[in-house]
C-alpha cells in the first residue's frame, strides 16, 4: 500500500512540474522565447563551431594531404620527366648513331615497285652520306615525273605542315653519251638492310606508299663494278667540253659534250661516233684505233687546243669497201 502511494506521489509530482513549465512558457513566451532562442542559437553556434572546427581540421588534413599529393605529383612528374629525358636521349642517340663511320658510301637502293627506281645510269645505287651519326642517301631519278618524296606514310604526307623532300636538278650522262636533266632527292635513312617507309607524289598529284631499303655500303671511290661515267669527280684532270663535227656526207655525228684529260702537256679527247663502223682515225699523220670493242666506235686522240678546227680522217667499213673520210672537229670549253 505504501508502495502504491509513493508511486502515485512521484507521478503527481511529474505532472505538476510539467504543468508549471507549460504555464511558465505560455505566460512569458516573449522573454522565454528569446532566452530559448539564445540557448538554441548558443547550442547551434556551438554545434556549428564544432562542425567548423571539425571541417577546418579536415581541411587542414586535406591541405596537408594535398601538399603531400602535390609533392608526390612533383616527384612523379620529375621522375617521369627524367625518364622521358632519358628515353628521348636514348632515342636521339639511337637515331643519331649510324652502324658505319662518317663519310660517303656507294650503296644499293631497293624499292618494292619497279615503277619507283633510281636512274639506270646509277645501276640501282645512290650516294650514302653519314654525318654526325645520321644517314641520308642521294638518289637520282630516271626523269622529273616524281615531284616530291616524303619520309613516312602517304597519309601523313597529306597533312598540313608535312615536311616534304624537295627535288634538285641533276644532269645524267648515259652509256651512249647522251645527257638528260632529271630530279634527285636526299632521303633520310634510319637504318641499313631493313625496309622503311617512303611516300611519293607524281605529276598526277596522287600520293603512293612504298617500302625502300639501303644496303651494302662501300666507301665512295671503291667502285669497280660501277660505270666509269660516274667517276668524273675522282679525277682532278678530267673535264667536259663541247665538240662539233663537220665534213663528210653530213649523216655522221659525234657525242657532245665529251671528256678530255690532261697527260703532261698533251690534251687527250674522247671521240664517240654515231656508228660502230669506224675502225681507225688519223690525226696529224698518226693512226689511232678504237678503245672499245662493243657499241659505237670510241677513240682517244690528242688535240692541239680549243676553239680551233682540227682536221681528222676516219675510216668507215659501213660501205661495201672501207673508205677514209675527212672531217673537221672543233672542241669548245
Amino acid at each position: 500500500m505504501m508502495f502504491l502511494v509513493s508511486k502515485m506521489k512521484k507521478r503527481y509530482f511529474k505532472l505538476v512540474v510539467i504543468a508549471s513549465l507549460t504555464a511558465f512558457v505560455i505566460g512569458g513566451c516573449g522573454k522565454t522565447a528569446v532566452d530559448t532562442g539564445k540557448v538554441m542559437e548558443t547550442e547551434k553556434t556551438a554545434e556549428q563551431q564544432e562542425v567548423s572546427d571539425n571541417k577546418e581540421s579536415e581541411i587542414g588534413i586535406d591541405e596537408d594531404n594535398a601538399e603531400e599529393s602535390k609533392d608526390e605529383v612533383k616527384d612523379t612528374v620529375s621522375d617521369d620527366s627524367e625518364n622521358t629525358d632519358t628515353e628521348t636521349s636514348d632515342t636521339e642517340a639511337s637515331e643519331n648513331t649510324a652502324p658505319i663511320e662518317d663519310g660517303s658510301y656507294l650503296a644499293d637502293f631497293d624499292t618494292d615497285n619497279s615503277m619507283f627506281h633510281v636512274n639506270e645510269a646509277w645501276d640501282g645505287k645512290g650516294i650514302l652520306t653519314v654525318e654526325n651519326g645520321k644517314m641520308a642517301i642521294h638518289i637520282v631519278m630516271p626523269s622529273k615525273n616524281i615531284v616530291n618524296l616524303y619520309y613516312g606514310l602517304a597519309e601523313d604526307a597529306k597533312k598540313d605542315g608535312a615536311i616534304l623532300i624537295e627535288p634538285t636538278e641533276e644532269d645524267v650522262t648515259y652509256e651512249d653519251c647522251t645527257t638528260e636533266t632529271v630530279y634527285a632527292f636526299d632521303v633520310p635513312v634510319p637504318y641499313l638492310d631493313e625496309e622503311f617507309d617512303v611516300a611519293l607524289i607524281g605529276t598526277k598529284d596522287v600520293w603512293y606508299d612504298h617500302k625502300v631499303s639501303v644496303s651494302d655500303p662501300k666507301p665512295w671511290g671503291d667502285t669497280e663494278d660501277f660505270d666509269d661515267e660516274t667517276d668524273e669527280e675522282l679525277s682532278e684532270d678530267f673535264q667536259t667540253v663541247e665538240v662539233t663535227l663537220t665534213g663528210g656526207s653530213g649523216r655522221a655525228s659525234v657525242t657532245s659534250p665529251t671528256k678530255i684529260r690532261i697527260e703532261g702537256d698533251t690534251i687527250i679527247a674522247t671521240v664517240e661516233w654515231s656508228s660502230p663502223y669506224y675502225d681507225y682515225m688519223i690525226v696529224d699523220g698518226q693512226k689511232y684505233e678504237p678503245v672499245n670493242t662493243e657499241g659505237n666506235s670510241v677513240f682517244e686522240i690528242p688535240i692541239e687546243g680549243f676553239d680551233q678546227d682540227i682536221a681528222v680522217t676516219a675510216d668507215t667499213t659501213a660501205m661495201s669497201k672501207p673508205h677514209e673520210i675527212d672531217y673537221i672537229l672543233k672542241f669548245t670549253q
